[in-house]
């Protein structure tokens, strides 16, 4: 005890400092998400005014900028498509030249990277829910056979990764079957198994055109109060066959996601959501804090538990305007 132990003495050099930190955030920890629209121009993203610094690409627009967040020490991308079509059933999303099933061939063809095709319905519905609905409730049972198609699709085109977003119960078993069948064996399933019905989405919405034309997603996200069903959910979805496990959003959860890492001892993964991103973004901005922020935010996402992060900020942390 003091003054024999001078916890001090460690942090005087930089060196020493650097030698014993514990917790280390690696651009090969962290995972992209992109937006691909159909109808964007090819050299013209499409600036998100949620989301200012992040945009909506085009196929050949979004392979070139993942080619060069490669190039600088990227090793993943997660896909979420903007259709030029929508309607009841989101056909769009399981169509085989749909625009996320181009932009999997494109970027396997032309990178190395993971390529994770996020799975949802709410992009490509003309109701902006994350499945079908009858009397305006999302039907559970009818959408997983949707679900199960979208996932196909993209193993046909090419994915590594497959990463069910919807909130249905049994989406993972529907997944992991229709992979199964169709002799997609190897293919990954990362599922959101806690994602909770977060405020902190909002920005999101805009970004991918997707806010729901009536109600919300409360009949199918989580409770913000509740931590113990958190588990349960990752349990269930541990025991219909999920290979990692995403909690959604990140820094208004880390306990649920400390206690996931701890209890399960899973692969897990941390999503750091559009809002999350939008409110640091604007605080650097207005210069009421700074961008040591970014660092001390993925630092405590990782500290919790994370193995991989999913964030916006990969570009501005390689240094990419």
């Amino acid at each position: 005890m003091f003054p024999i132990r001078r916890m001090r003495r460690m942090r005087t050099d930089a060196r020493i400092r650097a030698m014993f930190q514990e917790t280390s955030v690696d651009m090969s920890d962290l995972i992209y998400p992109l937006y691909i629209k159909e109808e964007a121009e090819n050299g013209n993203p499409e600036e998100i005014s949620t989301m200012p610094g992040q945009y909506r690409y085009s196929v050949d627009d979004a392979v070139d900028f993942a080619g060069l967040l490669e190039d600088n020490g990227l090793t993943s991308v997660l896909l979420f498509g903007i259709p030029a079509h929508k309607d009841e059933v989101a056909s769009s999303a399981y169509d085989k030249d749909g625009i996320i099933q181009q932009t999997i061939r494109a970027l396997k063809q032309q990178t190395n990277l993971v390529v994770m095709g996020d799975v949802c319905m709410c992009e490509y519905t003309s109701h902006g829910h994350c499945g079908i609905i009858r009397d305006e409730y999302v039907q559970n049972d009818e959408t997983l056979d949707y679900l199960s198609k979208i996932a196909v699709s993209y193993a046909d085109a090419g994915v590594d990764v497959v990463a069910p977003s919807d909130m249905m119960d049994g989406r993972v078993m529907a997944i992991r079957d229709g992979l199964d069948a169709n002799d997609y064996l190897n293919v990954p399933i990362f599922s959101y198994a806690a994602k909770y019905a977060s405020t902190y989405y909002a920005p999101f919405r805009e970004a991918a055109d997707s806010a729901p034309s009536f109600g919300d997603r409360r009949s199918y996200q989580m409770d913000p109060a509740n931590f113990n069903e958190a588990i349960l959910e990752v349990a269930m979805d541990i025991d219909e066959g999920a290979d990692a496990i995403i909690v959604k959003p990140a820094l208004a959860y880390l306990d649920v996601l400390r206690e996931v890492k701890q209890q399960f001892k899973m692969p897990t993964i941390a999503y750091q959501v559009s809002g999350e991103y939008s409110m640091i973004t604007a605080g650097i901005e207005k210069g009421y804090i700074t961008e040591d922020l970014l660092d001390e935010t993925l630092l405590s996402i990782k500290r919790a538990g994370a193995d991989m992060i999913i964030s916006y900020f990969v570009p501005q942390l390689m240094g990419i305007e």
